[in-house]
């Protein structure tokens, strides 16, 4: 009796089993390098679809006035890419934005030293100086509680957003300081400089970004620490093994996205010469929608600054538009909540083509003759 083997199928007329495996490794590669150039893709849609609606959209002045805005998200953004890039999250950003404000407020209309009997008016790039150690500081809270306590950062970076607020609330007392203009005879004057300023027919804001971002390149692709944070972010064991200072790395991000997202406040707070503990409130929604429609993985280990950038002008002019159409602020809201879902929809949806990609490539590389 006769043991029936089984046969192959029947391949397609012409077209190998190899040629098939590679035609289908183009279609997912194909479709991978869509999703890297998403955002590119969502902003040349946007932009089309306001010129429509708008004949002042596109116009020089407002091109300016909208990139002006984005730079405030833009700044937060490339401080919560490298968060991000590491693995992890900063709720917080926005906070700090609204107690950096405070804190420029103070300084420029007097610091009371009750201790000493005085009241202390630095200059104004000491108030720049100190509002920005008060980011690093509350980021390198963020990033002890996060390595020493071993807190995950959603925990520990939601907890900061309420003290960080509620700091900056108990400073101010609630209220605003409205003029901070400073007085010459004190030597604090020229405040408004950092978001009025112009340079080279720009505004000052926008420059900050420019080399904000240059420097941030600079950092991912020339130096060890950038090396390290993708290699951590990726895959946090293996790197740990290779020498990877894990901790250091980790407390270092969060660190330098505090010094951003104070940065960001003192444009912010420059801008509308006065300063209130409620700024900066949602902006880590943006940040986090701008880094991963940008194509940054929310499990760390991939994103550029040229992505993040993209997406920050996503949202930037997102919101620039539908104020201009006169889309209502309620609507303005869900529409950002949408496009943060749709963003990290994208990412979930290119991780799997990735998978299958990597899983097709390795087929391929099986069916090879030795």
């Amino acid at each position: 009796m006769r043991s029936r083997e089984s046969s192959p199928a029947p391949a397609s007329p012409g077209h190998s089993p190899q040629e098939r495996t590679s035609a289908k490794t183009r279609r997912l590669s194909l479709v991978n390098g869509l999703f890297e150039q998403r955002a590119l893709i969502v902003l040349a849609v946007v932009v089309v679809i306001f010129s429509v609606l708008s004949d002042t959209f596109l116009t020089v002045p407002n091109l300016i006035t909208m990139t002006k805005h984005v730079a405030i998200n833009a700044v937060i953004a490339l401080g919560m890419l490298l968060v991000i890039l590491r693995g992890g999250i900063d709720l917080s950003v926005g906070s700090i934005v609204g107690l950096t404000a405070v804190a420029a407020g103070e300084l420029l209309e007097g610091l009371d030293l009750g201790f000493a009997g005085l009241v202390a008016y630095p200059p104004v790039w000491g108030v720049i100086a100190l509002c920005v150690a008060v980011g690093m500081l509350v980021g390198l809270v963020n990033g002890i509680v996060i390595t020493r306590f071993k807190v995950a950062p959603f925990i520990a970076t939601f907890a900061m957003l309420y003290v960080a607020r509620g700091i900056a609330l108990l400073i101010s007392g609630g209220s605003t300081y409205p003029d901070l203009t400073g007085d010459p005879e004190l030597g604090n004057t020229g405040f408004e400089v950092i978001g009025d300023g112009h340079l080279f027919g720009l505004p000052l804001a926008i420059w900050i970004m420019a080399l904000l971002a240059f420097a941030i390149t600079l950092v991912l692709t020339r130096t060890p620490f950038g090396r390290w944070l993708y290699a951590a972010g990726g895959n946090e064991r293996a790197a740990e093994l290779s020498g990877v200072p894990i901790d250091r790395v980790k407390t270092a991000v969060y660190v330098i996205s505090g010094a951003c997202a104070a940065l960001a406040g003192l444009v912010v707070t420059s801008e509308l010469n006065a300063a209130t503990p409620l700024a900066g409130e949602t902006y880590e929604l943006n940040a986090i929608t701008a880094v991963i429609l940008g194509g940054a993985a929310l499990s760390g280990g991939r994103g550029t600054v040229r992505g993040t950038l993209v997406g920050a002008f996503v949202i930037g002019f997102l919101s620039d538009g539908l104020i201009l159409v006169g889309v209502s602020p309620f609507w303005q809201t869900i529409i950002k909540g949408a496009v943060l879902v749709v963003a990290v929809a994208l990412d979930q949806a290119q991780r799997r083509f990735q998978r299958r990609g990597a899983a097709v490539s390795a087929m391929a590389a099986g069916r090879r003759p030795g």
